[in-house]
């Protein structure tokens, strides 16, 4: 997760503020409004939002196509460590999620 992806995407979310710590056990999805797809012409996921689109880097998409309300953080961790063979990376995880949290592309539903 490096800094040129979808935190340096351009997107600005009127509303965005500072978010609470994120809990292991937090269980996120797309925010309201926001909508993810894979963008053949872009060859790239993109979040589409009423007023635009986010060109997300692998990882971004990885991370948020996870993010079904369903599974709590520590299982999407754990389920991309799994899918990419690797370890580790849990702080890139939160830290991605946590900006996605401020620019409500997520939100928790626990």
């Amino acid at each position: 997760m490096s800094g040129d992806g979808p935190m340096n995407g351009g997107a600005s979310v009127a509303g965005a503020g500072p978010v609470t710590p994120l809990s292991a056990a937090a269980k996120l999805a797309l925010g309201r409004g926001f909508r993810l797809q894979w963008e053949p012409a872009q060859k790239a996921h993109v979040l589409l939002y009423p007023e635009g689109m986010v060109k997300l880097n692998g990882s971004a998409g990885e991370i948020l196509k996870r993010c079904d309300g369903a599974r709590t953080v520590v299982e999407i961790v754990g389920d991309l460590e799994s899918a990419f063979a690797t370890t580790g990376l849990e702080k890139d995880v939160r830290a991605f999620m946590t900006v996605a949290l401020e620019r409500q592309w997520l939100e928790i539903r626990e």
